[in-house]
């Protein structure tokens, strides 16, 4: 009754908005797909679709069986592009997805010997997802996610990989670099950078001004570390980051790293994995090189 095509169009639809631009990116007629459609609403008994306007809007049928699509269609897909690897000799594809924007320093030095060592396995680094990182390792989407703040999921398996602290990092003619640490009520009149994550994901917040009752007088949305490092040695603005990245930059940035409070903000990156995919040697040596990578303090 249902098949793989009827979950393609439902998918299409919701992209395009109707069943001729669906129909077209799917290369089959408008009838065809037409009659196929209402073919399965009539053996379902309900609609799948309502019209508004010139467009189709989904039923609450129809929102089910695009959440469905949206979880299958890019399994069966990756089963095919993997089947596809295997069969001209190569090993695959490691899809690495991001959220852990100034990590991409470290993912270099993980990548390049990796590559070396897996030479029929392909390399591709995602940051932006339809749904979220989570969600992106559930639909396949990725095979890894490099994360600071793993949930815990059934299914997945979260493997820590090396540990960090989290400083202010301010120009070094900032006054605050006086401070052995600081307290949150010292940025209450700065102007904060940091990347466009939502506010109780930062652990500047989460964990240091939000308890503490206090915001700063600005908060600025950057997505480039190294422009956001510009601006901090600029005096226009100071930011939180891995004490790792900012020590890595004193030389090209004139930046300093300051601690968050008086014992500091620890934290630990993890690569997250499908526990199904555990097995995979592929896989497991990814996780094996980033293990490696102890020496980033």
């Amino acid at each position: 009754m249902l098949e793989r095509i009827h979950l393609a169009v439902v998918r299409e639809v919701a992209r395009q908005g109707s069943l001729t631009s669906a129909a077209e990116v799917l290369c089959v007629t408008q009838s065809a797909l037409s009659h196929s459609m209402k073919k399965l609403e009539l053996a379902l008994g309900t609609a799948i679709w309502y019209r508004e306007g010139r467009r189709l809007r989904p039923t609450q049928a129809g929102e089910y069986l695009l959440g469905v699509a949206e979880r299958l269609l890019p399994q069966l897909e990756r089963a095919e592009e993997q089947l596809r690897l295997f069969a001209r000799g190569e090993r695959g594809a490691l899809r690495i997805g991001m959220e852990c924007h100034p990590c991409y320093e470290w993912l270099l030095r993980i990548v390049s010997p990796y590559l070396a060592a897996w030479p029929t396995v392909d390399v591709d680094v995602i940051q932006k997802f339809q749904f979220g990182g989570i969600a992106a390792l559930f639909s396949h989407e990725i095979d890894i996610l490099v994360t600071p703040d793993p949930l815990q999921r059934p299914g997945l398996h979260f493997e820590p990989v090396f540990d960090y602290e989290q400083v202010l990092v301010a120009s070094s003619e900032h006054p605050l670099c006086q401070a052995e640490h600081l307290e949150p009520e010292q940025l209450a009149d700065q102007t904060l950078l940091t990347y466009p994550v939502a506010s109780e994901r930062l652990d500047i917040f989460s964990r240091f001004l939000t308890p503490a009752g206090m915001a700063p007088k600005r908060h600025k949305l950057i997505e480039n570390t190294d422009i956001m490092l510009q601006m901090v040695a600029s005096g226009r603005g100071v930011a939180a980051l891995p004490r790792w990245l900012v020590e890595q930059n004193t030389e090209r940035f004139a930046v300093l790293p300051i601690r968050l409070g008086r014992e500091g903000i620890h934290k630990q990156i993890f690569l997250g994995l499908r526990q199904d995919d555990m097995a995979s040697d592929y896989l497991q040596g990814f996780v094996a090189l980033a293990r490696g990578e102890l020496t980033i303090e």
